[in-house]
C-alpha cells in the first residue's frame, strides 16, 4: 500500500501566524521544525497502519520546508519546484493525505486563509463552485485516481473540508481565533491525535469506503486576481480569468 502525504505548512501543529510560514521571518526556521515532526507523526502511523511505501511531498512555497535530516527511515521526500505536476509521483498511489491545510480565501476568522497566493489571487472557483486548495487538490487526487483520505489543520478548514467530502477523515490540532492567532493543542496531545487520525483514515481506505473524487467531464477553473498582483502572475487583460478543458490538472495549472 502507498500513501502519499502532500504536505503544507499554514494547518501545522504549532503554527499560530505569519512568522512560522515565511522564509524571510525570524519563527521560519521552528515553523519547519514543527512541519517535520507532524509529516513524520504522520509517516510512522501510515507505516504502522500498512502501508509499505510512503512518499512525502513537500508542498509550502518552494517545497523546502521540511528538514530531510530528521525524517524518520523508509519515507522518500519530494523538494523543489516540479513544473507541470502537482502532485509529482504520485500515481498508483492507494490514498493521499494533505496534511497542514488551511481554509480558502475570505474565510471569516481562518488562520493564514488563501488559496494559493495571498499576494496575488483574491478567490477560486472550480467548476462555478468557489474552492479552496483542499477542494482543488483533492479533485486533482482524483484525476490521478487516488482518494483523498485525510486533513490537518484548523477547525475552519475541517468544516471546509467536510463540507466539500464529507466522507474525509479531519484532524483539527488547533482553533483559529483569526488570520494571525489561534489556540493549539499542546505537542504530545497534537501528536496523538494526529497519529489516531491517520491510523483511522488508513483503516477506513482498506475498508473499501475511499473513493476518488469525481470529477465531470468539463471541467473549468475561474481566477480573481487581486488588482495589483502583476509583480507575482504578470499582467492579464481581466482581473478575472477562466479556463474549460477536460483535465483539472491542467486547467488548473494553466489558468
Amino acid at each position: 500500500m502507498k500513501i502519499y502525504i502532500f504536505a503544507d505548512m499554514e494547518g501545522i501543529s504549532g503554527i499560530s501566524n505569519s512568522s512560522f510560514v515565511l522564509a524571510d521571518q525570524k519563527n521560519y526556521q521552528t515553523g519547519c521544525k514543527y512541519l517535520t515532526r507532524d509529516v513524520n507523526v504522520c509517516a510512522k502511523a501510515c507505516f504502522d497502519a500498512g502501508a509499505d511505501e510512503v512518499i512525502i511531498r513537500d508542498g509550502h512555497g518552494a517545497g523546502t520546508s521540511i528538514i530531510w535530516s530528521e525524517l524518520i527511515p523508509g519515507v522518500e521526500l519530494i523538494q523543489g519546484q516540479t513544473p507541470g505536476e502537482r502532485f509529482c509521483n504520485c500515481d498508483g498511489s492507494d490514498g493521499m493525505i494533505l496534511l497542514g491545510y488551511h481554509a480558502m480565501a475570505g474565510t471569516q476568522r481562518a488562520l493564514l486563509e488563501h488559496t494559493y497566493s495571498s499576494k496575488g489571487i483574491q478567490n477560486i472557483w472550480m467548476n462555478g463552485v468557489r474552492a479552496g486548495e483542499f477542494a482543488i487538490d483533492t479533485a486533482i487526487a482524483g484525476e490521478h485516481n487516488i482518494p483523498v483520505i485525510m486533513t490537518s489543520g484548523c477547525d475552519k478548514l475541517c468544516a471546509e473540508a467536510k463540507a466539500f467530502l464529507p466522507g474525509v477523515i479531519t484532524c483539527q490540532v488547533k482553533r483559529s481565533i483569526s488570520c494571525q492567532s489561534a489556540i493549539l493543542l499542546a505537542p504530545e496531545d497534537s501528536a496523538v491525535l494526529l497519529r489516531a487520525k491517520t491510523i483511522e483514515a488508513i483503516e477506513k481506505l482498506k475498508s473499501g469506503a475511499m473513493k476518488p473524487y469525481q470529477n465531470p467531464e468539463t471541467v473549468s477553473i475561474r481566477t480573481e486576481f487581486i488588482e495589483r498582483q502583476e509583480p507575482f502572475f504578470g499582467l492579464v487583460a481581466d482581473r478575472t480569468t477562466e479556463r474549460t478543458g477536460t483535465s483539472i490538472e491542467r486547467v488548473f495549472l494553466d489558468r
